[in-house]
């Protein structure tokens, strides 16, 4: 029975990647780009938040999942309180799993401003404010365009590989032309210390 069970649950999984993949694409890829947001994650943010285009700013998209703060006021005097709740319960769960996997990964500005504000305020309510800031930033994304780059951390530039193709049989005179092709790639200057 569990395993029929994990076999649809398989296949839903399947078939709403798919329907995503095949009807945002642009969307998926704006909020792949993101650190911590995997593909089931974003295929959720998109479903529960709709149109993106519907919200204003981010602050109304932040206050429409309910991950703002209460605010009380009586003679002039602001008080917070806990998130108001509002809006979907799936979104905001999400969100604090993503915010949470940021926070564990490495090099990413989510992951300093997490510790920073945990030392202050605690684990679970860095949790929240980093999901808080991360739908702002969601919204800036998915309304101009843009893939995420992290201002802190910049993508770090991959090296060109170079192939040495070996053949199947190898005589020794090859062998021998193959060793000084790669002792040559190696001794040549490395264009990026420079």
């Amino acid at each position: 029975m569990i395993r029929c069970l994990d076999e649809q649950e398989l296949q839903l999984k399947k078939s709403a990647l798919h329907y995503a993949y095949e009807n945002y694409l642009k969307e998926m890829k704006i909020l792949m780009s993101i650190p911590g947001i995997v593909e089931i994650g974003a295929a959720t943010l998109i479903a529960e938040i709709g149109d993106i285009h519907d919200f204003s700013s981010g602050d109304k998209l932040a206050g429409w999942l309910g991950i703002v703060p209460n605010v009380y006021q009586s003679a002039g005097k602001f008080r917070t309180g806990s998130i108001t709740k509002r809006g979907s319960v799936h979104a905001r769960w999400i969100l604090a799993e993503i915010a949470h996997a940021a926070a564990r990964c490495r090099f990413n500005s989510f992951r300093m401003f997490y510790e920073r504000k945990s030392e202050i305020i605690g684990k679970a309510k860095a949790t929240i404010a980093s999901a808080r800031k991360m739908i702002t930033i969601i919204w800036h994304l998915l309304t101009n365009n843009e893939l995420y780059e992290d201002p802190i951390f910049p993508e770090k530039k991959t090296q060109a590989k170079s192939k040495v193709m070996i053949p199947m049989e190898v005589s020794l005179e090859q062998l021998l032309e193959i060793i000084a092709k790669a002792d040559i790639l190696l001794k040549a200057p490395d264009p990026d210390i420079l």
